[in-house]
């Protein structure tokens, strides 16, 4: 596998960011230039990236193309295809959206994310963006949310079957995913069922834990990795034996300072 973070971390020059991630042991990275930005710059931190040996895991996208206001969505349509362009220039594993969300957060949890109309919006949204982009190089993935579709594996391989585009595959987010009694309580099952459904269509993977709050109702909480009961070495050694060169992407923490201290916790169970 190849562990990295999220985060670019504080740097003054596409050099120095590729070093330092080297420094702390990281193998892969998501690419922080976004593709509205110069192709000096895109081009400064691809290089410097090749240089220092790290694979470019992600192209992030993080827009609903799915909004209710349709000036809104055709702008983020066309980011999400820039986007996916910018991921094939630079040979990245994947570019990663959500589905999108029927309400005006963009990933907000809505009773509309499943109708049969977000279903086929979905469909249609995905197959427009692999479409108009015509990559070769890499894929259009979705990362798993707790509240809108692909809501696990079963339902990610419907909808690959759906969609019917081979430039359409899997982003792994094992904790977004787990949303109820079972996943949570049999982690270890649930894993095994998305490496043998999913395998080799994962391109890249999220990495955080997840802790059950004493309250009631069913309460789980998002939380850094080691601060939850999630089998977090499990799981990196099963999307390990699906590929070796498998990234694996710390997210969602505030400071330079915990992604280097969470980032060492991660490589101590490797």
């Amino acid at each position: 596998m190849r562990l990295g973070t999220s985060s670019p971390l504080t740097h003054t020059s596409a050099k120095q960011w590729a070093e330092q991630q080297v420094s702390l042991g990281c193998k892969t990275v998501v690419f922080p230039v976004q593709s509205n930005e110069p192709i000096g710059k895109i081009n400064s931190y691809k290089n410097a990236a090749e240089e220092y040996g790290l694979s470019i895991a992600e192209v992030g996208i993080w827009r609903n193309a799915l909004s209710p206001d349709l000036n809104q969505r055709k702008t983020d349509m066309d980011y999400c295809i820039e986007q996916l362009r910018l991921a094939d220039y630079l040979g990245a594993r994947c570019a990663v959206n959500v589905a999108g969300a029927f309400g005006p957060r963009w990933d907000g949890h809505y009773k509309a994310n499943f109708s049969k109309e977000a279903r086929c919006e979905t469909i249609k949204m995905v197959r427009e963006i692999i479409d108009r982009a015509n990559v070769k190089n890499t894929f259009f993935t979705l990362e798993p949310m707790p509240w809108m579709i692909p809501t696990g594996p079963k339902d990610y391989l419907k909808l690959i079957e759906e969609v019917d585009r081979d430039r359409f595959a899997v982003h792994m987010d094992i904790i977004n995913m787990t949303n109820s009694m079972e996943r949570y309580f049999q982690a270890e099952e649930f894993i095994d069922e998305c490496a043998e459904l999913l395998g080799d269509r994962i391109r890249s993977c999220h990495i955080k834990d997840v802790h059950l709050k004493e309250e009631y109702t069913f309460q789980l909480q998002e939380c850094a990795p080691g601060c939850g009961e999630y089998p977090l070495g499990y799981y990196m050694s099963k999307m390990n034996e699906i590929d070796s060169e498998m990234p694996i992407i710390l997210e969602h923490l505030n400071t330079d300072d915990e992604y280097k201290k969470y980032l060492k916790y991660i490589q101590d169970l490797t």
